[in-house]
């Protein structure tokens, strides 16, 4: 854990916690979390609930990488880590974790207006990211990571070359589908991250093996001594933790190919990784920098979205949510920004047919790569596009971690009325509607005559009470009487 604060407009690092739970040691052969692991998790929690107890909840993220992708109940363990930490937690992808090691590390060096390689070996995979200054062009996440691959390759506790030989042709395998992005760049840097990398840069200079870069030549060396300790459980070298030492096979035989099949003869390291790349992306959404914001602008121009109608859609959303958001307890940033990404994106799906557009759409939302959005996220938003008409989504919707479950159904009644009431994507300005909310029921208002003079909406929204009764919502239209309900 890090915890920073904002200083005269420079974040400034003010605590780091650790501790090591290898969570991904834990994955059982059906691929669930063992009770052992998520104790040890959860007791680590605690303790870092107890850091952030003072802490305004808005402040602090929390990030599952790995493990939490691969666990097939990962689901259960959130909500039993959420209640151990205080905070929720959000499960990011593979992409998403590389692009925030890459803010962590851009943060964290001095600035570089050329090309910058980041790799960072983790225990569960390994990220690769190229990109120019501060933006990142190429991302990839492999299932390769220390715990993983010393699992795998070196389970049976001993070190051996015929060990290694294996461990590196699989790691040659996984690299070689994406090879061609990330090599051959001309002067290029290459920066390397987290605790594999960092622990060998240590072994290596305490050795004698560099005085400052870590090369090619110093890694393969490395892994010469590390043969001649037979057993994992007898490696001792200068630098080395003894818990690293536990899982520094696997990832040393990742290093030495990331190196040779990627062609680099030296690196740099760096402290900054994914926690402070969580915290400058926090810091950049305070100051109206969100990459979701970038996301969601980038998916509406890939799937051709009619800009027009999207923002038509947006407005009378907002100004729904404006009316119902203290009654209906939507208050809060995050509903305002699902509801306007949802009516931004809510056509996407009309780029691949307008037979089942929003299924289409909710496809897309859900399984795009979106920088910036956690999974939960995405799911919410791909719920909301799903429900925009016809009948409401109930199993996307629980889906969605509990807490957001009630809220995203009111939601999606707000963006189902916005986008009906500008079903004649028309760019004549809607009257002054009054839109009330109950518990379980909504009443909109429209000025005399209004409706009689827009049929097609006055249709649609008697078709409308029959899909919103299905969900538990009893929808009545003020004047004219006729449509009353």
């Amino acid at each position: 854990m890090i915890v920073g604060e904002l200083r005269h407009g420079q974040l400034v690092i003010i605590d780091r916690l650790k501790e090591t739970v290898r969570l991904s040691e834990g994955l059982d052969e059906s691929g669930e979390l063992t009770r052992a692991a998520r104790d040890r998790a959860l007791e680590c929690l605690s303790r870092f609930g107890e850091r952030l107890r003072h802490i305004q909840a808005s402040n602090v993220r929390a990030a599952g990488t790995s493990t939490f992708r691969r666990a097939k109940n990962s689901h259960v363990f959130c909500k039993e880590a959420e209640q151990a930490l205080g905070h929720p937690l959000e499960i990011i992808s593979g992409l998403e974790e590389a692009r925030l090691i890459y803010a962590g590390v851009t943060h964290s060096m001095p600035p570089h207006d050329g090309s910058r390689l980041v790799l960072d070996i983790g225990g569960g995979s390994t990220e690769l990211i190229l990109g120019e200054s501060n933006r990142p062009r190429a991302l990839e996440s492999l299932h390769m990571g220390c715990v993983v691959m010393t699992e795998r390759y070196f389970g049976d506790g001993r070190v051996s070359r015929a060990a290694f030989d294996k461990a590196r042709l699989a790691v040659r395998l996984k690299l070689r589908p994406v090879k061609a992005f990330f090599r051959d760049t001309p002067g290029i840097e290459v920066i390397g991250t987290s605790g594999t990398i960092r622990a060998t840069e240590t072994v290596a200079r305490e050795l004698g093996l560099i005085e400052a870069e870590l090369t090619r030549s110093a890694v393969q060396q490395l892994i010469e001594r590390l043969c001649e300790f037979d057993l994992i459980a007898s490696v001792s070298l200068p630098g080395l933790p003894e818990r690293r030492a536990q899982v520094w096979p696997g990832g040393l035989a990742i290093l030495v190919e990331l190196l040779g099949v990627l062609r680099i003869d030296r690196l740099r390291t760096s402290d900054g990784a994914l926690r402070e790349g969580l915290l400058y992306d926090s810091l950049g959404r305070l100051q109206h920098e969100d990459a979701r914001e970038r996301s969601v602008q980038a998916l509406a121009r890939r799937y051709n979205v009619d800009p027009g109608q999207a923002q038509r859609v947006a407005e009378t959303a907002n100004g729904l949510l404006g009316q119902c958001a203290g009654d209906w307890d939507l208050a809060s940033p995050l509903v305002t920004r699902m509801l306007k990404w949802s009516a931004l994106l809510h056509e996407i799906g009309l780029d691949i047919s307008h037979d089942g557009f929003h299924r289409h759409g909710a496809y897309i939302a859900a399984n795009a790569d979106l920088p910036g959005f956690p999974r939960a996220e995405q799911q919410f938003l791909a719920f909301l596009i799903a429900s925009q008409r016809r009948h409401i989504d109930e199993d996307l919707r629980h889906e969605l971690p509990s807490k957001w479950q009630g809220k995203a159904l009111r939601l999606s009644v707000v963006l189902r009325l916005a986008v009906l009431l500008n079903r004649s994507r028309s760019n004549a300005a809607l009257p002054e509607i009054e839109f009330d909310v109950a518990e379980n029921g909504l009443t909109l208002g429209f000025p005399d005559g209004w409706l009689e003079q827009n049929p097609l909406t006055r249709a649609d929204l008697e078709r409308e009470k029959d899909y919103l009764l299905s969900s538990g919502y009893a929808l009545s239209v003020r004047v004219p009487a006729e449509i009353s309900g």
